[in-house]
């Protein structure tokens, strides 16, 4: 089997590529070599790699950037995505992609279902939703599954940059007002290893009776404050030294930025749990290995 892979660069592609190395040939371009803001030449290149299986966690995720980008948003959220799939549902591929919890609006305080209302209110969300909906038109075999707050011990992420602030700071003010789940990519490979490796055989008739979308995030739910908090305190109890005192919340009024956030970010898991068996770790139980990768680091910015 020949499995593409992008975004390996990337914190959920990091973490998907040892769980997939050795079901096949592993084939992991650069984002030059495969690059979803070019959409005209994607076609070429599926061709040329002829995938058995595409994987497809690469992204365009700088939410503020963004605002300004639309255009090349869209390009490596929605185009490219919509080229892989119309390759992928020609060739009857089976495609693994990625979306975000940035699809809905955030209101209210109820888990959102994978057929729940959408609304994204930033340009980020709006280009991943296309996305989606361009992979599903597709109509190929397909799996989207939709994360949140995803961050790893490596990577641009909420978990290192409170890391690095808590040895440089004596306060954090952390908004504490925005829901959801922190998840971590180890979290996100571990789960969709274990629905895509035993089924590989008859991934496209799995997929038929049950893709689509499906939410994937760590169980339980935090404010972006608790989170900061936790991070903080497992830190310390392990044994690195920190500068931080007080960790404070504060509204989201209080720390404007050029893209609004979903307020609620909580996802369903139950079909999760029905249709594929897997039971998503508590975010809590998630976070402490990826606390443990700074045990003994010289450098809190650069775990070990």
């Amino acid at each position: 089997m020949r499995i593409l892979l992008t975004g390996v660069s990337g914190q959920v592609g990091g973490a998907l590529r040892p769980l997939l190395t050795g079901q096949g040939t592993i084939i992991a371009p650069s984002s030059s070599e495969f690059d979803l803001s070019k959409p005209e030449t994607l076609t070429d290149r599926l061709e040329h790699f002829r995938p058995d299986l595409i994987v497809n966690p690469a992204a365009y995720t700088a939410v503020d950037r963004a605002e300004e980008q639309r255009e090349l948003a869209f390009l490596v959220n929605a185009k490219g995505p919509e080229v892989i799939a119309q390759w992928a549902a020609k060739h009857r591929v089976p495609l693994v992609h990625f979306s975000t919890d940035y699809v809905f609006d955030g209101s209210g305080d109820a888990p959102r279902r994978e057929d729940s209302p959408t609304g994204p209110i930033s340009v980020y969300g709006a280009s991943k939703l296309a996305g989606d909906m361009a992979i599903m038109a597709a109509g190929g075999p397909h799996l989207i599954a939709r994360t949140s707050w995803v961050y790893a011990a490596k990577g641009t992420n909420f978990l290192r940059t409170i890391a690095r602030l808590a040895c440089e700071r004596k306060e954090l003010r952390i908004v504490a007002d925005q829901i959801g789940a922190p998840t971590t990519a180890r979290a996100i490979g571990n789960a969709v290893a274990g629905i895509v490796l035993p089924n590989l055989a008859n991934l496209n008739d799995l997929l038929a009776r049950k893709g689509g979308v499906v939410n994937l995030v760590c169980a339980g739910e935090t404010s972006w404050h608790e989170f900061a908090s936790a991070i903080v305190e497992g830190l310390r109890y392990r044994g690195v030294k920190l500068e931080v005192e007080t960790v404070v919340p504060i509204a989201t009024a209080d720390f404007p930025t050029k893209a609004k956030r979903p307020s609620n970010s909580r996802l369903d898991l139950s079909r999760l749990k029905d249709e594929f068996g897997v039971v998503m770790p508590n975010w809590r139980d998630a976070l402490a290995p990826e606390l443990d990768g700074f045990v003994g680091a010289d450098d809190v910015s650069t775990p070990r």
